[in-house]
């Protein structure tokens, strides 16, 4: 039996497999708003075999997002537009379907990928950052507001606001992004909090402000419903975040009810340095598994399905999250269980292909 495409159970929710389609942005959003691109996109991947689909970034106030093209939710019509997507998933797709909120926090207001130029400013169709500290992510970018404990509660509460949203729409769970260098990882990391209040100077103020966002998210989310969060294991970068820094705020989130967390790293200052390779992220899931007995999701460069099974034969991760191997292979679940000698079902337009 693989250990890929054996089932588990998160609170009232139990996956067919291991397979989990990693949230991954793709820069199309008409204010916030999901267009055809996202039916499309989240459409193939509801069909194609993975037993959780993760929705991309999707900011929880418009300052939140990444770019002006990142979806939002936190209005009435971003809500309606990406129910029609969701509904398109559900009719027709058999995945569960996830949504990672998110705020961008400094390293917003920046264009698309593909858009070459410096980061949007405030008058050229950009707007005015918020982060712990006015420290600006790109050089040549504008300096983020430091948040006040005003900001704090709004952005709090936009958090809530964005959960209750998602309830609405009937999404299976929840990802909180709390990695990459966007806003909450911005207050975990000693390079990017220079606070002197009760959310800064020390490893267990860092870790308030996002502890308390994920509390109020847990609280207004349905109990039988799970909630992970992402985590940034380490900076790379000297003075960054430590593994031993994670570990002790996976285990906080664990015990404020994270069901599982899903193990990147980087993405916090332009200067990191990273020996990028095959699972290269694994190992920080291994110890986050191991250390706090956290359900842990690994990915980074997981191509193979021989690569995933041996993960999870390894105890290196529960789940095994998948992006651009997905990209290139919609259905790559198809390909790994054949590979793996096991049967998944297909949707019936496409048992011909089986």
């Amino acid at each position: 039996m693989s250990l890929l495409f054996s089932p588990i159970s998160l609170r009232g929710m139990t996956l067919p497999n291991r397979i989990v389609i990693s949230p991954m942005c793709q820069y199309s959003a008409d204010a916030g708003q999901a267009t055809d691109w996202h039916l499309m996109h989240l459409g193939k991947f509801a069909i194609s075999g993975a037993a959780m689909v993760i929705v991309e970034a999707t900011g929880v106030t418009m300052e939140g997002r990444i770019t002006p093209q990142c979806l939002a939710l936190c209005n009435d019509e971003q809500e309606a537009a990406l129910g029609r997507v969701l509904r398109f998933c559900r009719t027709h797709g058999q995945a569960r379907m996830a949504i990672q909120l998110a705020h961008a926090g400094r390293k917003g207001s920046t264009r698309r990928p593909w858009d070459a130029g410096a980061p949007l400013m405030a008058a050229n169709g950009g707007w005015v950052t918020q982060a712990p500290s006015a420290l600006p992510f790109h050089p040549a970018g504008e300096a983020p507001h430091a948040m006040t404990a005003d900001d704090l509660a709004e952005v709090k509460s936009a958090f809530v606001a964005a959960t209750r949203r998602a309830l609405r729409l009937g999404f299976d769970a929840i990802e909180v992004h709390g990695a990459h260098g966007y806003l909450l990882h911005e207050f975990l990391s000693p390079l990017t909090n220079l606070r002197q209040d009760e959310y800064g100077q020390t490893r267990d103020n860092r870790l308030r402000y996002p502890l308390e966002v994920f509390q109020a998210m847990r609280a207004a989310w349905p109990a039988e419903r799970p909630m992970g969060i992402r985590l940034s294991a380490v900076d790379w970068a000297e003075g960054g975040l430590s593994l031993e820094d994670t570990l002790h705020n996976a285990a906080a989130f664990k015990a404020a009810g994270a069901d599982w967390i899903d193990v990147s790293s980087g993405g916090l200052v332009p200067h990191q340095s990273i020996p990028v390779g095959p699972g290269y992220q694994v190992p920080f899931a291994e110890r986050v598994r191991r250390d706090t007995g956290a359900i842990t999701m690994a990915v980074g460069l997981i191509t193979q399905a021989e690569q995933a099974e041996d993960i999870l034969a390894r105890g290196q991760a529960d789940l095994i999250a998948i992006a651009r191997a997905a990209l290139r292979n919609p259905h790559w679940a198809w390909h790994a269980a054949d590979i793996l000698g096991t049967r998944i079902p297909l949707v019936p337009q496409y048992q011909r292909a089986g």
